[in-house]
């Protein structure tokens, strides 16, 4: 038996072991099938096709594009994220209005202002246009300008965000939950929010023009709104409607017939998130967006020529002596 000395090799012809592209320390025989760096495991991000990099993955998100809903909105209102912000703030504006009153040296008042009761924040941003002056005997003398028609238009947006107490507030986000959730999957966020605030609009404007000298509050004229929107929404699509039908009905019995409850504001919400969805809901597919803008635009028109008259019939009224 002989033997040879094995051959020498050259250091520079072995085969070096690839590392990712991310961790230097990871050696790996993965590639990204986009742009075929190594990359380990960790690293690995599926995709349509076979697995890529971060950075791929990124950038195909930003050049694909995005799908659309059936009303051309985006499929990111399937989380509800709209929905969900717009009962925290809600909310947090309850918790808000408490603590006004707490700090107002009114303690006392807390636990009743917790299910039903006004603070000094919901007499500063409800709705609020005329305050009716008495005599002694409790006689109406006269009445003033005060809240919106003495220039104070914010309430017409704060009075959507401000409830009466736990029992107002919990009626009101009970019912943005149920509806809000499936209108903000079908329209997509954008649509949804833009219908929610047109609506809450709508419904303090009316309260303004049909119960000036009330103070009203809370987000049921949006609310309403959004009733009008799913029953539209539901009829393009040709599904069932009986249940948004009685569910309504009975809404709108109870607007009309209990005390303390604005009818205008609903009314309002209820008309103008139902024309803004009937917009969107059937308009041509190829000019939807400018159907919607438009229907704001004359919305906004509409609504905004309401406060202007509302505000000079209020302002023209006789004003008694000495006020």
């Amino acid at each position: 038996m002989s033997q040879v000395p094995p051959p020498a090799t050259d250091p520079s012809s072995t085969p070096v072991v690839p590392v990712c592209y991310r961790h230097p320390k990871r050696e790996t025989y993965l590639r990204c099938v986009r742009c075929d760096r190594p990359i380990c495991p960790e690293c690995l991000r599926e995709a349509p096709v076979g697995f890529q990099c971060p950075e791929c993955v990124a950038e195909g998100r930003r050049t694909v594009r995005q799908g659309r809903t059936i009303f051309g909105g985006s499929t990111r209102g399937g989380e509800g994220y709209v929905t969900r912000a717009l009962i925290a703030i809600n909310v947090a504006v309850l918790v808000i209005s408490v603590a006004t009153l707490a700090t107002a040296s009114q303690s006392r008042g807390v636990g009743r202002a917790l299910f039903f009761g006004s603070t000094p924040l919901t007499e500063w941003g409800s709705v609020w246009g005329i305050a009716r002056l008495g005599d002694s005997a409790g006689r109406v003398v006269g009445q003033v300008p005060v809240g919106i028609a003495d220039g104070e238009y914010y309430r017409i947006i704060t009075s959507m965000f401000i409830h009466y107490g736990l029992v107002h507030l919990a009626l009101n986000m009970w019912a943005l939950w149920v509806l809000g959730r499936e209108l903000e999957a079908a329209l997509g966020p954008g649509r949804f929010l833009t219908l929610y605030m047109f609506a809450g609009i709508g419904g303090s404007v009316a309260a303004y023009v049909f119960s000036p000298a009330a103070q009203s509050a809370g987000a049921s004229g949006a609310i309403f709104g959004l009733f009008a929107a799913l029953f539209v929404v539901l009829r393009r699509l040709n599904r069932d409607t009986s249940s948004i039908i009685t569910v309504l009905v009975i809404n709108l019995i109870f607007s009309f017939s209990v005390a303390g409850i604005s009818w205008a504001a609903h009314v309002g919400g209820l008309a103008t998130g139902g024309a803004l969805a009937v917009a969107i809901a059937y308009a041509p597919r190829e000019m939807r967006t400018r159907v919607f803008v438009a229907a704001l635009v004359g919305m906004a028109l509409i609504l905004g020529a309401a406060i202007v008259l509302e505000t000079a019939s209020i302002n023209a009224m006789p004003v008694p002596p000495g006020f």
